[in-house]
C-alpha cells in the first residue's frame, strides 16, 4: 500500500520541475538563437556554437524534457519517475561527452569549463537517487 507523500517529495518535485524548466528554456533559446545574439557572442563561444552538430541537440532535448517529465512523475507520485530520470541522466552524459568531443569547447575552456556540466550531472544523479529512494519506500506508486 503506497504511503502518503512526504513534504520533501513535494519540495524536491517542485524544485526539480523549476530547475528542469530552466533547462528547457535554455534548450529552446539555443535552438532559435537569432543572428544578432550569435554575433554578440565572444569568438570562442561562437566557434563552439557553430561547431555543435545538429544531432547533439537530440541528447540536449532528451536531457531537459526528460528532467521535466521525471519531476512531474515525482509530483504525481509515479514510480516511472526514476527510469525517466535515468534516461535524462544518460542523455546529459552523452551530450556533455559528445559536446567536448565534437566542438572546440575543451580546447578553449579546458578543465575550467567543467564546472557547470559537473553541477548538472550532480543534480541529475541526486534526482535519480531521490526518485529511486521514494519508489523503494512506496511513496511513488
Amino acid at each position: 500500500m503506497p504511503r502518503h507523500p512526504t513534504r520533501s517529495t513535494r519540495i524536491v518535485g517542485v524544485l526539480a520541475l523549476l530547475w528542469n524548466l530552466v533547462g528547457v528554456a535554455a534548450f529552446l533559446m539555443q535552438l532559435v538563437l537569432p543572428a544578432e545574439a550569435l554575433q554578440a557572442m565572444s569568438p570562442e563561444r561562437r566557434a563552439v556554437h557553430e561547431a555543435t552538430p545538429a544531432w547533439l541537440y537530440v541528447f540536449y532535448g532528451l536531457a531537459t524534457f526528460g528532467g521535466v517529465l521525471g519531476a512531474l512523475g515525482l509530483l504525481l507520485r509515479r514510480r516511472w519517475a526514476a527510469p525517466v530520470f535515468l534516461v535524462a541522466l544518460l542523455a546529459l552524459l552523452l551530450q556533455i561527452v559528445a559536446g567536448y568531443a565534437t566542438t572546440p569547447a575543451w580546447a578553449l575552456g579546458g578543465v575550467a569549463s567543467l564546472g557547470f556540466p559537473v553541477l548538472l550531472v550532480g543534480v541529475a544523479i541526486a534526482l535519480l537517487l531521490f526518485a529511486r529512494r521514494m519508489a523503494a519506500r512506496d511513496i511513488l506508486r
